[in-house]
């Protein structure tokens, strides 16, 4: 292994996502292992037993393996934009409301038929009650905890967007102003070209590519 963090990722997968916005925002370097999720590499396996990304191995062994964890591992190394900054409880209670409730309806959005005891829209409709919460949040700041970005955004951010995704015309047609810019801003910002930048897939015994990619 180099000297750098090894990080396992996965470009569609929305938790991979936020920990690689935080490690772009805070210019921390490591060598990227992009895997595909249906044949997992078993230098992964052997990392981490859960087998899902993303998964960050520091150069002295330990292993980090909740991106929440890697978000905040990257951002009290440097944290350039107050990303930590702000209330913890509030943060928190969004996020768990994020990867709690809302991923388990938007799983249930994307995937009906892997829901059959979800009525049809049910899914559709809990998760969209939730995000009436965030633009309501948005009418009183820019951000959904200040008027500049917090970990709260960045986490919340991938969910977003692959909610938005699975039907673009509706989401547009939704009276979300606020959170439609939100998600633009995110969409249109110098940090997300080089999250999303695409990369082959790793194999051993190649090394994997340097991140966060200049730009």
């Amino acid at each position: 292994m180099s000297g750098l963090p090894v990080l396992y990722s996965f470009r569609r997968c929305p938790y991979a996502l936020r920990a690689r916005l935080a490690l772009a925002a805070s210019g921390q370097r490591c060598e990227l292992r992009e895997v595909v999720l249906r044949d997992k590499p078993p230098e992964l396996l052997a990392a981490s037993p859960k087998a899902t990304v993303p998964v960050l191995v520091l150069p002295g062994g330990d292993v980090i393996e909740q991106s929440l964890d890697i978000m905040r591992w990257a951002l009290r190394r440097h944290d350039p934009d107050g990303w930590l900054d702000g209330g913890a409880d509030v943060t928190q209670a969004l996020v768990a409301q994020c990867d709690g409730p809302f991923k388990q309806a938007l799983d249930a959005y994307k995937y009906p038929e892997r829901h059959p005891d979800r009525p049809a829209g049910a899914a559709q409709a809990a998760a969209a009650a939730m995000l009436d919460g965030l633009e309501a949040r948005l009418r009183a700041h820019a951000f959904l905890c200040a008027d500049r970005p917090r970990l709260a955004d960045a986490a919340w951010m991938p969910f977003v967007r692959q909610f938005a995704q699975v039907d673009a015309p509706w989401f547009a047609a939704r009276p979300w102003p606020r959170l439609q810019a939100w998600l633009d801003g995110w969409l249109q910002g110098p940090l997300w070209p080089r999250v999303m930048h695409k990369y082959a897939r790793w194999q051993a015994p190649q090394r994997g590519v340097d991140f966060p990619p200049a730009g």
